[in-house]
């Protein structure tokens, strides 16, 4: 998750994507994400394994900043909103 700038970046795993992003969206759970305002899916990983993901979510957290956003414009150069549309608005 980052922020509409680019600037300011979350990491975490979930078994539920989909409603993961939709309660940092919304703030459901208060924090991080929404202290910053990381309210953009900006790239993600998918594993079936749980242990997997967890040693991912470790090492991604240990990488230099610059690593990271490098990873991430590999697949998402424009830094869009992956989830954009995701959700209906009222």
């Amino acid at each position: 998750m980052g922020n509409a700038h680019g600037t300011t970046f979350y990491i975490g795993i979930t078994g539920n994507l989909h409603q993961r992003i939709w309660q940092h969206k919304t703030g459901h759970y208060g924090g991080f994400t929404h202290k910053y305002n990381c309210h953009h899916l900006l790239y993600f990983e998918t594993y079936t394994d749980v242990k997997q993901a967890i040693a991912r979510e470790k090492n991604l957290k240990n990488w230099r900043r610059d690593w990271k956003i490098n990873l991430v414009k590999q697949k998402n150069p424009e830094l869009r909103d992956l989830a954009a549309g995701w959700y209906a608005k009222n």
